[in-house]
């Protein structure tokens, strides 16, 4: 079956390496396979989209959908494992998985307004009740938080070479002490989400708020606001940056300096991605370590 394949503006990163120039020859093909495997009608691609080809989709009975074919990168293998374990408690339901094709069929959040539509403290009040439905006890096959931090500290410093050095010394050295403070005096090890920022968090039917695309690891609960505190969408200036730390901290419990911490040292981590450079990463990690 032949269907019509637009990639669109968020994707476009993809055609200047070499795995996303392989991934995007075999697109066409996973995305008839899956329309005909699944029975699909499906649309035009989300143009915001940064890490899959995601498309809306009828299912024959008329149910809304989301086709999802992942970039095949670690951070999201168990995308799926997540979706599964929440059960669509808080999070979009897991309707189908292809686990060859890297494909996912999830509920569709309608509306879909992003969080980071309504005022940043409301949108805070809202990850105050959610996140805790969220992080459950988690093990395996998720990544340990512990086994992800090992792999940012090996690839800091060899990034920050090849980049050419775009930020300064006494960052990457912070990051790395915290870091390495971090790991082995964690917490209960809970399901925590890497990627969980404010545009990560939809309206909904089924229940007000769903949180969409998981990059899942198990690991300490001060962790799982680490995106939220360090995302621009609900601001970006040092006063927000601190008032989402302190906010979040306060009200769900969490130990401040550690949820400072990693917030610092995977803030960098993905600050440098591919070759490039992004600027406003680094801005969040020098606010948060103050002056040198």
């Amino acid at each position: 079956m032949a269907v019509d394949l637009e990639i669109p503006d968020g994707l476009r990163w993809t055609e200047e390496v070499e795995a996303g120039r392989a991934w995007r020859a075999v697109l066409p093909a996973r995305l008839a396979e899956c329309v005909e495997r699944w029975h699909l009608r499906v649309g035009r691609p989300y143009p915001y989209a940064f890490a899959s080809l995601a498309l809306p989709a009828t299912l024959p009975d008329g149910t809304p959908a989301v086709l999802k074919l992942q970039y095949p990168d670690p951070d999201s293998v168990h995308e799926a494992t997540a979706l599964e374990h929440w059960a669509g408690a808080g999070a979009a339901r897991l309707l189908a998985h292809d686990p060859e094709r890297r494909a996912l069929l999830v509920e569709r959040c309608v509306p879909g307004t992003p969080l980071h539509e309504l005022p940043a403290d409301a949108a805070l009040d809202v990850a105050v009740g959610l996140l805790p439905r969220l992080w459950r006890p988690a093990g395996p096959p998720f990544t340990p938080l512990a086994e992800e931090a090992a792999g940012w500290c090996e690839r800091l410093p060899v990034n920050w070479e090849r980049a050419g050095r775009p930020y300064e010394r006494r960052l990457l050295d912070a990051a790395l002490g915290l870091l390495g403070d971090l790991v082995g005096s964690q917490g209960e090890q809970v399901l925590v989400n890497q990627d969980l920022h404010a545009g990560n968090v939809l309206r909904a039917a089924r229940e007000p708020w769903l949180v969409i695309d998981p990059k899942p690891l198990a690991g300490e609960r001060e962790f799982g606001v680490v995106p939220l505190v360090r995302g621009a969408e609900l601001g970006h200036s040092p006063d927000a940056v601190r008032h989402r730390l302190d906010r979040l901290s306060a009200e769900l419990g969490l130990d401040r300096e550690r949820v400072r911490g990693w917030t610092v040292g995977q803030t960098l981590a993905w600050s440098i991605g591919e070759g490039q450079v992004f600027p406003r990463q680094v801005e969040v990690v020098r606010w948060l370590l103050g002056p040198g």
